[in-house]
């Protein structure tokens, strides 16, 4: 009788344990679908004069989005003026500020930034490049500037160059935020640099 009972368990048991197991597949699945839905954008600033990296944000978006279009409104500061990109494939502010004719504006969004001190750098001496280069999203006196000194500060980071590693082909953005424009100080101008993963 106890032999009967065992044999009549037994396929219970198989089923429970194929479930198990097949809740166990699926949830790494889900979890690797979760992982590649991932979209990440990684924004630094970097200081106009001194080209000494200031700080950044990571945006982890959970709207997936292989393109990375950024469209532009600038309104031109009479007056005041002002700045804003936003990541069109997906609808998002990544960045919004004010600009001042003979004043000075401010970054409205995002509100803070990490410290440079809170970036890891690399210790490795070899030199990474976008292999697409870079683009210059705002220059409207079409002038020319040096962004190989402006990448060369940042390139070192771990997290620059987990992005570049990860989306290789992916175009670097910037451009330079003046909030302070007419007479404007110079000193008050930084970069603002994207990547995204």
């Amino acid at each position: 009788m106890k032999k009967f009972l065992i044999l009549l368990c037994l396929p219970f048991v198989v089923m429970a344990c194929n479930n198990d197991n097949e809740e166990i597949i699926n949830s790494g699945i889900n979890e690797k679908i979760a992982d590649n839905e991932t979209n990440n954008v990684l924004l630094l600033t970097v200081d106009y004069m001194s080209n000494a990296f200031e700080g950044g944000v990571e945006f982890n978006f959970t709207e997936a989005s292989g393109d990375f279009d950024l469209i532009l409104e600038y309104v031109l500061p009479g007056d005041f003026g002002s700045i804003k990109l936003i990541y069109d494939n997906i609808d998002e502010v990544l960045f919004d500020g004010t600009i001042h004719w003979m004043g000075l504006g401010e970054r409205t969004f995002p509100e803070t930034l990490q410290p440079a001190d809170s970036f890891q750098g690399t210790l490795v001496l070899n030199y990474v490049y976008p292999q697409n280069g870079i683009e210059d999203i705002f220059n409207p006196m079409e002038e020319t500037f040096d962004y190989e000194r402006v990448w060369g500060v940042i390139q070192y980071l771990i997290k620059v160059r987990e992005y570049v590693e990860h989306n290789p082909e992916a175009q670097v953005k910037l451009f330079l935020y003046t909030p302070s424009v007419g007479v404007g100080n110079p000193y008050d101008w930084y970069w603002v640099i994207f990547l995204k993963r």
